[in-house]
């Protein structure tokens, strides 16, 4: 134990050395030596005008009232973010759009055989809490775009209501058809659960919270920790995201006033079945009650119960009604135009609204978001005046389905495709360690900035900070910070994966975990007191988002690169490559074992175990044309960086290579977008199918053979290939720019 101690040291240490002198470094991409200079010293200029007090003082205001969509508070949220970036001297609009935004009429959940249960669907207030007495004015615990239903049937536990759970229940002969399954939250998106559960022939879909996720077996639960007490309820949405996000009445357009609405009958991502959240207390007397089979033990949660699968003995009705009415998202949006190339625009964006009080989300990142505008007002009034125009945004209707900002992109979807460089996304943050996602484009950009921010805590960057948690848990080392591959989840979405925008998504935790999530009781309270109590996260989030603002708005050269976007793409191709050839083994060996008799020998008569189909043989697919645009991505990724090292020749074509650079990203969508989903039209990231706010990269071609749609896997290979293709061609072009 001594010696794996001294080793982090020497290690850690090590990494502080060579870190230290990298920070020392003067050299800031897209910047000429001597700019560089002047944009360090801005920047630390810019990191003296945070005030945390700020955050704390408006996060106390944001979080007073409850404020969902269409709520009087809600619009005096929206009038208060306004007016402070009015007051800083930002040009502000308020854009808005009628959105679906359904509301709970009636609920009823209860128990009818063998004994009698009526669930009491609600979250008491706390006494060292006042937030939690605004009951009146808060939506109780809903799955908002459930449809509205009575059913009754009997139940059915199928643990995450994930495809290898159904596969599980199918060994066993048990079947979700006619039946109501109840589902854990966590394990996927809320929102697969009933897609999921409905596709197996269930007529209801309930969820709840499992203690073992979030509450007593993480800590100790509110208010004497931050983890779920026994009546907290995940509230959220569970339109069928992957299919498209934003207003279901007008998928792919804005939602304005004179837009043509489908009927809500007609809308493709409501669900199928009615869904309801409730809570660990409210779900207990349920799985109690339930028969059939013990539950495997990578199922089984932490209430004092043995988990059950069914169906039954369990029975129970689920009656749903909800007002489905239009209310009004609201963007606020606050421009400071750009000194230079005014043109071009760099958009910072937090949503406002919140299920309930939403102090960690999304009230977190957008003070923080706040505070960074603010300083960067300051700046521009001492004469440092972004080179590009920087764009503030405050969604509205985020928590329903991204409605706000996808509404907004889809109004402005030509304007934004011409001008926008990049987007940068925050939502909620805490204390711990910086968690970011993006364009891998942008890698070794965003990686120069971890280095110079330092940690509040720890007093070293917040890139050593992040890479000891790789050490310590025996993980390799980070010789770069490593941005995650972007799925779904927040408003970065509409930018990246509909636009082909560059995008960041950002934010600290790891010391802050709870489960407040989407519950009454994420509350200013609770978040003082376990989140980030002096709000020193919330400005060192400031700092990094502030700098890759600022950076992108003033850089010469946009500090794009192609090398690490080569590397990770490669990688996606191999890991593909090899599921196609891990899944026709799988299959031989499944096979094998049925015609052998295998799984009859081993299956125990009292599980009422079903002979397994034999399962589909995957043919051979020829990856060679991904292949070979890869190796030419290599050799143009490399060709670039040589080029950047010398850098432009003739500054005349400045602002075309910009142009090239920008669009990069764009190269990587097509309008047809991906096999029924076109919404989504980035090939190289996507959210999963089944997986929702998980992000599945080569999605066209991993999700064809995940989905043995074979002949989809060979149209999606030229697809790829022909996407790749152009983006090779784009970078020589942008190298020829620089001779």
């Amino acid at each position: 134990m001594k010696f794996l101690q001294s080793t982090l040291v020497f290690v850690f240490t090590f990494f502080l050395l060579t870190n230290s002198s990298f920070a020392q470094s003067k050299s800031v991409m897209g910047f000429s030596k001597e700019n560089a200079k002047k944009q360090l010293a801005l920047e630390s200029n810019f990191d003296t005008l945070l005030n945390p007090e700020n955050l704390d003082d408006w996060m106390k205001y944001l979080t007073a009232r409850p404020h969902h969509v269409g709520s009087p508070y809600d619009k005096k949220v929206v009038d208060f973010i306004a007016a402070k970036f009015k007051e800083w001297g930002y040009d502000v609009r308020i854009e808005k759009f009628n959105v679906l935004f359904p509301t709970p009429k009636l609920r009823l959940l209860e128990m009818t055989a063998p004994t009698k249960y009526t669930a009491s669907l609600i979250e008491p207030a706390i006494e060292d809490d006042p937030s939690s007495t605004q009951i009146d004015e808060a939506l109780p615990g809903y799955n908002a775009f459930s449809i509205d239903g009575d059913v009754t049937s009997e139940l059915v536990f199928v643990n995450y209501g994930i495809p290898a759970d159904y596969e599980e229940l199918e060994k066993r002969g048990i079947s979700v058809k006619g039946k109501i399954v109840i589902v854990k939250y966590a394990g996927s998106w809320r929102g697969i659960k009933p897609k999921l559960a409905a596709e197996k022939g269930a007529i209801g879909c309930i969820i709840y919270s499992d203690p073992k996720d979030d509450g007593y077996y993480q800590g100790d639960v509110y208010p004497i920790g931050p983890f779920k007490n026994e009546y907290g309820v995940q509230r959220g949405a569970v339109m069928d995201l992957p299919f498209a996000p934003g207003d279901p009445l007008t998928p792919g357009y804005g939602s304005t006033d004179d837009a043509k609405r489908l009927a809500i009958k007609d809308a493709p991502s409501l669900t199928k079945i009615p869904v309801l959240p409730i809570s660990y207390h409210d779900a207990l007397p349920l799985l109690k009650a339930l028969g059939g089979a013990v539950a495997p033990a990578n199922w089984r949660g932490a209430l004092p119960i043995t988990y059950h699968i069914g169906p039954g003995p369990a029975k129970v009705r689920l009656k749903l009604e909800f007002n489905w009415d239009l209310k009004p998202a609201y963007d606020v949006i606050a421009t400071l135009k750009g000194s230079t190339l005014p043109d071009e625009w760099v958009i910072r964006g937090n949503h406002h609204d919140a299920w309930v009080h939403g102090a960690n989300d999304p009230v977190s990142g957008l003070v923080a978001m706040m505070e960074e505008a603010r300083a960067v007002s300051i700046l521009a009034k001492q004469g440092h005046r972004p080179k590009r125009t920087l764009m503030y945004c405050a969604w509205g209707a985020e928590e329903p389905g991204l409605i706000g900002s996808t509404e907004w992109v889809e109004t402005h979807a030509k304007e934004l495709s011409e001008k926008v460089v990049a987007y940068i996304n925050t939502d909620g943050t805490g204390a711990g360690f910086l968690g970011a996602g993006g364009s891998h484009t942008l890698e070794k950009f965003f990686d120069e900035i971890t280095h110079v921010v330092d940690d509040p805590q720890k007093k070293v960057s917040v890139f050593d900070r992040r890479n000891a948690v790789n050490i310590a848990n025996g993980r390799p080392s980070w010789s770069y910070y490593k941005l995650s591959a972007l799925g779904s989840g927040s408003d970065y979405s509409p930018f990246f994966q509909h636009l082909g925008i560059s995008s960041f998504n950002m934010g600290f935790g790891g010391e802050s975990s709870g489960g407040e999530y989407h519950t009454m009781y994420d509350s200013y309270k609770l978040y003082k007191r376990f989140k980030d109590p002096t709000f020193q996260y919330g400005v060192t989030l400031a700092k990094v988002a502030g700098r890759t603002s600022l950076r992108l708005a003033n850089a010469e050269i946009l500090p794009f690169e192609f090398s690490h976007f080569s590397n990770i793409v490669s990688k996606y191709a191999d890991e593909v490559t090899k599921l196609a050839d891990q899944l026709r083994k799988d299959a031989e060996n499944h096979n094998k074992l049925i015609k052998n008799g295998i799984y009859d020998l081993v299956s125990n008569p009292k599980d009422n175990f079903k002979k397994p189909l034999p399962k589909t043989t995957i043919p051979y697919f020829n990856f060679a044309p991904i292949e070979n645009a890869l190796k030419e991505l290599k050799n143009n990724a490399s060709k670039f960086s040589m080029a950047s090292k010398e850098g432009i020749k003739n500054t005349a074509n400045t602002n075309t290579l910009n142009k090239v650079l920008k669009n990069m990203e764009s190269k990587l969508i097509r309008s047809h977008g991906l096999p029924r989903r076109s919404w989504y039209k980035h090939h190289i990231y996507a959210p999963g199918f089944y997986t929702g706010y998980g992000v599945k990269t080569l999605p066209g071609v991993r999700e064809a053979i995940e989905q043995k749609n074979f002949k989809e896997v060979t149209e999606q290979i030229a697809i790829l290939t022909e996407v790749l293709n152009g983006f090779n061609s784009s970078i020589i072009e942008a190298v020829d720019l620089m001779k």
